[in-house]
Protein backbone atom coordinates (compact mmCIF):
# COMPACT_ATOMS: atom_id res chain seq x y z
CA UNK A 1 0.00 0.00 0.00
CA UNK A 2 1.59 3.27 -0.98
CA UNK A 3 1.83 6.18 1.58
CA UNK A 4 -1.22 7.91 -0.31
CA UNK A 5 -3.61 5.29 0.38
CA UNK A 6 -2.69 4.47 3.39
CA UNK A 7 -3.04 7.66 4.49
CA UNK A 8 -7.04 7.49 2.82
CA UNK A 9 -7.69 4.27 4.55
CA UNK A 10 -7.00 6.17 8.26
CA UNK A 11 -9.11 9.29 7.19
CA UNK A 12 -11.73 6.93 6.31
CA UNK A 13 -11.55 4.96 9.59
CA UNK A 14 -11.24 8.23 11.47
CA UNK A 15 -14.37 9.14 9.61
CA UNK A 16 -16.03 5.97 10.30
CA UNK A 17 -15.27 6.00 14.00
CA UNK A 18 -17.28 9.80 14.08
CA UNK A 19 -20.11 8.38 12.46
CA UNK A 20 -20.86 5.87 14.66
CA UNK A 21 -20.47 8.40 17.45
CA UNK A 22 -23.04 10.27 16.37
CA UNK A 23 -25.59 7.68 15.88
CA UNK A 24 -24.50 5.95 19.18
CA UNK A 25 -25.83 9.28 20.29
CA UNK A 26 -28.69 10.07 18.69
CA UNK A 27 -30.06 6.29 18.78
CA UNK A 28 -29.37 6.65 22.84
CA UNK A 29 -31.87 9.85 22.94
CA UNK A 30 -34.22 8.12 20.84
CA UNK A 31 -33.92 5.18 22.63
CA UNK A 32 -34.64 7.58 26.22
CA UNK A 33 -37.84 9.22 24.51
CA UNK A 34 -39.29 5.82 23.71
CA UNK A 35 -38.46 4.64 26.78
CA UNK A 36 -40.35 8.13 28.59
CA UNK A 37 -43.39 8.02 26.24
CA UNK A 38 -43.86 4.09 26.95
CA UNK A 39 -44.78 5.71 30.17
CA UNK A 40 -47.26 8.15 28.66
CA UNK A 41 -45.66 11.18 29.42
CA UNK A 42 -45.02 11.92 25.57
CA UNK A 43 -47.67 12.32 22.83
CA UNK A 44 -48.25 10.53 20.12
CA UNK A 45 -47.36 13.46 17.78
CA UNK A 46 -44.07 13.71 19.16
CA UNK A 47 -43.26 10.32 18.57
CA UNK A 48 -44.53 10.15 15.09
CA UNK A 49 -42.12 13.06 14.22
CA UNK A 50 -39.12 11.23 16.15
CA UNK A 51 -40.11 7.75 13.82
CA UNK A 52 -40.53 10.36 11.19
CA UNK A 53 -37.15 11.57 11.46
CA UNK A 54 -35.71 8.02 12.01
CA UNK A 55 -37.23 6.81 8.88
CA UNK A 56 -36.33 9.90 7.04
CA UNK A 57 -32.52 9.08 7.81
CA UNK A 58 -32.94 5.55 6.97
CA UNK A 59 -34.19 6.74 3.06
CA UNK A 60 -31.53 8.77 2.88
CA UNK A 61 -28.28 6.44 3.36
CA UNK A 62 -30.28 3.57 1.41
CA UNK A 63 -30.07 6.41 -1.74
CA UNK A 64 -26.62 7.29 -1.14
CA UNK A 65 -25.62 3.91 -0.80
CA UNK A 66 -27.41 3.00 -3.78
CA UNK A 67 -25.39 6.20 -5.52
CA UNK A 68 -22.07 5.25 -4.15
CA UNK A 69 -22.78 1.78 -5.40
CA UNK A 70 -24.02 3.12 -8.96
CA UNK A 71 -20.77 5.16 -9.46
CA UNK A 72 -18.96 1.81 -10.26
CA UNK A 73 -21.58 -0.38 -11.55
CA UNK A 74 -20.55 -2.46 -14.86
CA UNK A 75 -22.87 -1.73 -17.66
CA UNK A 76 -23.47 -5.47 -17.98
CA UNK A 77 -24.77 -5.24 -14.69
CA UNK A 78 -27.44 -3.41 -15.21
CA UNK A 79 -28.87 -5.81 -17.80
CA UNK A 80 -28.84 -8.70 -15.48
CA UNK A 81 -30.44 -6.79 -12.35
CA UNK A 82 -33.82 -8.87 -11.57
CA UNK A 83 -36.97 -6.79 -11.72
CA UNK A 84 -38.20 -4.94 -8.55
CA UNK A 85 -41.34 -7.53 -8.78
CA UNK A 86 -38.55 -10.00 -7.48
CA UNK A 87 -37.65 -7.95 -3.96
CA UNK A 88 -38.85 -10.16 -1.15
CA UNK A 89 -41.01 -7.91 -0.17
CA UNK A 90 -42.95 -7.71 -3.53
CA UNK A 91 -45.83 -9.72 -1.77
CA UNK A 92 -47.38 -7.31 0.55
CA UNK A 93 -50.05 -5.21 -0.83
CA UNK A 94 -48.81 -1.23 -0.34
CA UNK A 95 -50.64 1.95 -1.30
CA UNK A 96 -49.11 3.16 -4.63
CA UNK A 97 -49.39 6.63 -4.08
CA UNK A 98 -50.09 9.47 -1.24
CA UNK A 99 -53.99 9.46 -2.33
CA UNK A 100 -53.95 5.65 -1.45
CA UNK A 101 -52.52 6.05 1.61
CA UNK A 102 -54.39 8.32 2.77
CA UNK A 103 -57.20 6.22 2.15
CA UNK A 104 -55.72 3.13 4.66
CA UNK A 105 -56.74 3.84 8.45
CA UNK A 106 -53.74 4.85 11.19
CA UNK A 107 -53.45 1.43 12.51
CA UNK A 108 -52.99 -0.53 9.16
CA UNK A 109 -50.47 2.07 8.02
CA UNK A 110 -48.20 1.67 10.82
CA UNK A 111 -48.79 -2.49 10.11
CA UNK A 112 -47.44 -2.28 6.96
CA UNK A 113 -44.65 0.71 8.16
CA UNK A 114 -44.02 -2.21 10.86
CA UNK A 115 -44.05 -5.19 8.13
CA UNK A 116 -41.42 -3.84 5.78
CA UNK A 117 -39.20 -2.51 8.37
CA UNK A 118 -38.77 -6.14 9.97
CA UNK A 119 -38.64 -8.01 6.77
CA UNK A 120 -35.21 -6.33 6.32
CA UNK A 121 -33.75 -7.13 9.35
CA UNK A 122 -32.39 -10.20 7.86
CA UNK A 123 -31.29 -8.93 4.82
CA UNK A 124 -29.28 -5.84 6.10
CA UNK A 125 -27.44 -8.72 8.30
CA UNK A 126 -26.84 -10.17 5.15
CA UNK A 127 -25.48 -6.98 3.21
CA UNK A 128 -23.07 -6.02 6.65
CA UNK A 129 -21.24 -9.58 6.32
CA UNK A 130 -21.01 -9.62 2.36
CA UNK A 131 -19.65 -6.15 2.00
CA UNK A 132 -15.84 -7.06 3.50
CA UNK A 133 -16.03 -8.93 -0.23
CA UNK A 134 -17.38 -6.63 -2.07
CA UNK A 135 -15.41 -5.27 -5.31
CA UNK A 136 -15.72 -2.10 -4.91
CA UNK A 137 -13.49 0.93 -4.11
CA UNK A 138 -15.54 2.34 -1.84
CA UNK A 139 -16.21 -0.54 0.29
CA UNK A 140 -15.04 1.14 3.64
CA UNK A 141 -17.61 4.13 2.99
CA UNK A 142 -20.80 1.36 2.36
CA UNK A 143 -19.61 -0.09 5.21
CA UNK A 144 -19.84 2.47 7.69
CA UNK A 145 -23.65 3.69 6.19
CA UNK A 146 -24.55 -0.16 6.49
CA UNK A 147 -23.55 0.25 9.80
CA UNK A 148 -25.35 3.19 10.63
CA UNK A 149 -28.54 1.98 8.77
CA UNK A 150 -28.72 -1.48 10.50
CA UNK A 151 -28.60 1.16 13.98
CA UNK A 152 -30.88 3.19 12.75
CA UNK A 153 -33.85 0.33 11.82
CA UNK A 154 -33.39 -1.09 14.92
CA UNK A 155 -34.26 2.34 16.89
CA UNK A 156 -36.93 2.34 14.56
CA UNK A 157 -38.14 -1.07 15.10
CA UNK A 158 -38.11 -0.33 18.84
CA UNK A 159 -39.97 3.21 18.37
CA UNK A 160 -42.76 1.58 15.89
CA UNK A 161 -43.80 -1.33 18.56
CA UNK A 162 -44.12 1.25 21.20
CA UNK A 163 -46.36 3.57 18.78
CA UNK A 164 -47.79 0.04 17.91
CA UNK A 165 -49.12 -0.39 21.55
CA UNK A 166 -51.04 2.52 21.94
CA UNK A 167 -52.44 1.97 18.54
CA UNK A 168 -54.56 -1.65 18.83
CA UNK A 169 -54.44 -4.79 17.67
CA UNK A 170 -54.12 -4.06 14.30
CA UNK A 171 -51.33 -2.12 14.55
CA UNK A 172 -49.36 -4.65 15.99
CA UNK A 173 -50.21 -6.72 13.09
CA UNK A 174 -46.93 -7.80 11.22
CA UNK A 175 -47.00 -9.50 7.89
CA UNK A 176 -43.81 -12.27 7.21
CA UNK A 177 -41.83 -11.45 4.49
CA UNK A 178 -39.16 -13.78 4.85
CA UNK A 179 -35.70 -13.38 3.00
CA UNK A 180 -34.91 -16.68 1.53
CA UNK A 181 -31.97 -15.25 -0.99
CA UNK A 182 -29.61 -16.68 1.37
CA UNK A 183 -26.18 -15.50 2.76
CA UNK A 184 -24.00 -15.59 -0.40
CA UNK A 185 -24.31 -13.16 -3.25
CA UNK A 186 -22.27 -14.57 -5.63
CA UNK A 187 -18.91 -15.89 -5.68
CA UNK A 188 -17.41 -13.84 -8.89
CA UNK A 189 -17.16 -10.22 -8.98
CA UNK A 190 -20.31 -9.45 -11.17
CA UNK A 191 -22.54 -11.36 -9.60
CA UNK A 192 -21.41 -9.69 -6.40
CA UNK A 193 -22.13 -6.44 -7.51
CA UNK A 194 -25.57 -7.33 -9.07
CA UNK A 195 -26.84 -8.98 -6.51
CA UNK A 196 -25.51 -6.08 -3.67
CA UNK A 197 -26.89 -3.53 -5.64
CA UNK A 198 -30.18 -5.59 -6.30
CA UNK A 199 -30.65 -5.69 -2.45
CA UNK A 200 -30.30 -1.71 -1.76
CA UNK A 201 -32.36 -1.17 -4.64
CA UNK A 202 -35.30 -3.06 -2.72
CA UNK A 203 -34.52 -1.71 0.27
CA UNK A 204 -34.49 1.92 -1.15
CA UNK A 205 -37.52 1.09 -2.34
CA UNK A 206 -39.18 -0.07 0.78
CA UNK A 207 -37.45 2.53 3.01
CA UNK A 208 -39.21 5.52 0.84
CA UNK A 209 -42.19 3.46 1.43
CA UNK A 210 -42.14 3.30 5.08
CA UNK A 211 -40.89 6.95 5.77
CA UNK A 212 -44.00 8.10 3.26
CA UNK A 213 -46.14 6.13 5.80
CA UNK A 214 -44.83 7.64 8.72
CA UNK A 215 -44.92 11.01 7.37
CA UNK A 216 -48.71 10.35 6.72
CA UNK A 217 -49.57 9.00 10.11
CA UNK A 218 -47.79 12.07 11.63
CA UNK A 219 -49.50 14.48 9.37
CA UNK A 220 -52.92 12.76 10.33
CA UNK A 221 -52.15 12.83 13.78
CA UNK A 222 -51.47 16.48 13.61
CA UNK A 223 -54.95 16.97 11.90
CA UNK A 224 -53.76 18.72 9.03
CA UNK A 225 -55.54 18.66 5.74
CA UNK A 226 -55.11 15.71 2.98
CA UNK A 227 -53.28 17.96 0.13
CA UNK A 228 -50.81 18.99 2.79
CA UNK A 229 -50.14 15.54 4.01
Amino acid sequence: MDPEEEEEEKRQTVKGKMARRRTDRGRICVTVLFVVAASGAIPINDLLDRASQQSDRMHSLSTMLTHELGSHFPPIGKVMMPRPGSCHTSSLQTPNDKAQALQISEADLLSLARSLLQAWSDPLMVLSSSVSTLPHPAQSRISNKLQQLQEHSQSLGDGLEMLSGKMGPTAQTISLLPYRGGNDLGQDRISKLVNFNFLLSCLRRDSHKIDSFLKVLRCRAAKMQPEIC
